[in-house]
C-alpha cells in the first residue's frame, strides 16, 4: 500500500536509528537515513522524500536549524520533529521553523507507524482541498494560509488542520475526543488543554474579536462548532 512512500530517518542515535529504519521497512515503507546533520539537508533535497523524521538535537546542528534551512531551499514535505524533551514542543511551536508534527521519546514504534499512516491519509485525502471560504476569509489548506482584505495570515500545521477540519464539518459540534484523534491522530501527549490553547490561537487569527468568537463556538459541555453565518 505504502511502496512509494519515501521517509528520511535523521537520528544520530545508531540503535534507534536502525530500530525505526527496520520497522518502516518492514512496512513497506522506502527508507533513507543518516544521522549527521549537514549530510541530511543534502540527502533531503536531493532525494525528496515524501515524510522526513528528524531528531530534535543532532552534532553540529540542532534539528530546528536543518528544517528551517530544509524550508528556505523549497522543501514542501511533511517534517515531523522527534524530540526528548516535553518543553521543546513548545519550542517548535513558537518559533515554528516549518514543523509539521512532532513525537516525543520515548516512543512505541506502533504510535510511530499509526502517526506516519494517518499522515498519508490525510494528506492524500485532502489534496483536492484547493480553497475554502468564510465571511471575508479565505482558507488555502495546500498553504497552511488564511488571506483576508489581501492579507496572507500563515497557520501553523496543527491550526490549520483544525481549521479544515471544522469547514469540513459546518455546524456539527465537534466532540474535542474527536478532534484530538483528527488533529494529532493518535493521543499519546495530547491533553484538552493543549488542544483548547490550539483553538485559542486560531481564533486569534480568524476572529475578529476573539474574546467573543463568532465563527468557532464554543459547546458547553461538548467540544466546538464553526458556524459559517453568525
Amino acid at each position: 500500500m505504502y511502496k512509494n512512500v519515501k521517509i528520511a530517518v535523521i537520528e544520530d542515535d545508531e540503535n534507534l536509528r536502525f530500530l525505526v529504519a527496520h520497522r518502516l521497512e518492514s512496512e513497506n515503507y522506502q527508507v533513507i537515513q543518516t544521522g549527521d546533520g549537514d549530510e541530511a539537508e543534502k540527502l533531503i533535497l536531493e532525494q525528496k522524500p515524501d515524510i522526513v523524521l528528524l531528531d530534535w538535537m543532532l552534532p553540529g546542528k540542532q534539528g530546528s536549524e536543518i528544517c528551517a534551512d530544509l524550508r528556505k531551499a523549497g522543501f514542501v514535505n511533511l517534517i515531523i520533529m522527534m524530540t526528548a524533551k516535553s518543553q521543546d514542543v513548545d519550542k517548535i511551536d513558537a518559533y515554528s521553523f516549518g514543523v509539521s508534527d512532532y513525537i516525543t521519546k520515548p516512543f512505541s514504534m506502533d504510535v510511530l507507524v499509526a502517526m506516519i499512516e494517518n499522515k498519508i491519509k490525510y494528506f492524500v485525502s485532502n489534496q483536492g482541498a484547493d480553497l475554502y471560504t468564510f465571511g471575508d476569509t479565505e482558507h488555502h489548506p495546500n498553504i497552511h494560509s488564511l488571506v483576508r482584505d489581501g492579507k496572507k495570515i500563515e497557520l501553523t500545521i496543527l491550526e490549520n488542520r483544525i481549521l479544515l477540519y471544522f469547514l469540513q464539518n459546518i455546524g456539527r459540534v465537534i466532540g474535542r475526543d474527536e478532534l484530538m484523534q483528527v488533529v494529532w491522530g493518535y493521543s499519546s501527549n495530547v491533553n484538552t488543554r493543549t488542544l483548547d490553547m490550539h483553538i485559542v490561537r486560531l481564533r486569534k487569527k480568524i476572529e475578529l474579536n476573539a474574546d467573543k468568537p463568532t465563527y468557532l463556538q464554543t459547546v458547553r459541555g461538548m467540544g466546538y462548532k464553526f458556524v459559517d453565518n453568525p
